[in-house]
């Protein structure tokens, strides 16, 4: 898997920079001005016109990681879950030509997609606890809605299976080659993939467990207002793998966490008053965090130039050493 190209340094981001200011003024707003948001997969940018007032959000995607067929399947989702489930999502904001994903021309074209700005703020620390019971209830409706959605022709999205995180074809990269792993954490973690691969075979892909998830519904991608049911933001992961999975990827970064037990089980019981989920299926929450954990081994060390992976860099592939040898030994189940 080759360097991610927004991490590859000022260069690229001088050219995201300037499709991003091509995408406002083809969206016929001359005058706005751009501040750039965060850089992850995307670099992202906040688009504010003095002339109207208004304020909306500019999403410039890396090369080669979605088709803009994939991105337009995203948004497809987008739109079903917030009229047909009563999830709130960002509206796409058209171009005038009526383009929904707007391809910037140019030596290397990039796509590009305008979303309304939304209200809120990430859940705070010191309320985790009881907002993972809302994003749990959440996560079900999506999850609800998604099982009996007919998708439209042509709907395409990858993968997050084991083969396409952690086996052939790694898409963040291979975790043996995330920072700070020697030869000790080699050996941990070895054990862990093994683990991990032969716990998701036994767990299987049947319909109740594996589907279309957001994939990524950590608490930055969550913005509240208050008591009202969080907005749901950033799909640019969603794809198919194991409903699980988007508990797992709610405690990212933060899996060691102290609270995240209780964490878990205040989104099981908020996921419960919406859908079934067996009991064995709880029993294997902790190996689909371990799954995720180990994904982001390798994500920051293809990701070094995004600022929490730099932030975390060798210590995140410490903590997951510990955390592993405690799975491992049977106590995170």
């Amino acid at each position: 898997m080759r360097a991610h190209d927004l991490s590859a340094g000022g260069a690229v981001l001088a050219r995201v920079h300037e499709a991003a200011r091509t995408a406002v003024r083809m969206h016929d707003l001359p005058e706005a001005e751009i501040t750039l948001i965060n850089v992850s997969e995307n670099a992202t940018y906040r688009v504010d016109d003095p002339v109207t007032g208004k304020r909306a959000i500019l999403r410039v995607h890396r090369l080669g990681y979605h088709s803009t067929r994939a991105i337009l399947s995203e948004l497809d989702w987008l739109e079903a879950l917030r009229e047909q489930a009563g999830v709130r999502t960002p509206r796409v904001l058209p171009a005038p030509d009526g383009s929904r994903v707007l391809t910037v021309p140019g030596a290397e074209p990039r796509d590009c997609v305008m979303f309304e700005f939304l209200p809120g703020a990430e859940p705070s620390q010191d309320r985790l606890v009881a907002d993972f019971e809302r994003l749990g209830a959440i996560t079900a409706r999506m999850h609800r809605h998604a099982r009996g959605w007919s998708r439209p022709a042509g709907f395409t999205r990858f993968h997050w299976d084991y083969e396409a995180a952690l086996g052939a074809e790694s898409r963040w990269g291979r975790w043996q080659d995330g920072m700070g792993v020697g030869t000790e954490a080699s050996a941990v973690l070895d054990r862990l993939d093994k683990e991990v691969r032969e716990r998701l075979h036994g767990f299987g892909r049947g319909p109740g467990r594996y589907g279309l998830i957001h994939a990524d519904l950590r608490t930055a991608n969550l913005l509240v207002v208050g008591d009202e049911p969080p907005s749901v933001i950033d799909f640019d992961d969603c794809g198919f793998g194991w409903y699980l999975y988007d508990l797992a990827a709610a405690v990212s970064f933060i899996e060691h966490h102290p609270q995240v037990p209780e964490m878990v089980a205040s989104w099981v019981r908020g996921y419960r008053t919406v859908l079934d989920l067996p009991v064995e299926d709880e029993a294997e929450i902790w190996t689909f965090v371990m799954f995720r954990r180990l994904l982001l081994v390798a994500w920051i060390g293809t990701h070094t130039g995004v600022e929490i992976a730099a932030e975390l860099g060798a210590g995140y592939t410490e903590g997951t050493c510990e955390l592993a040898e405690r799975y491992l030994g049977g106590l995170l189940r």
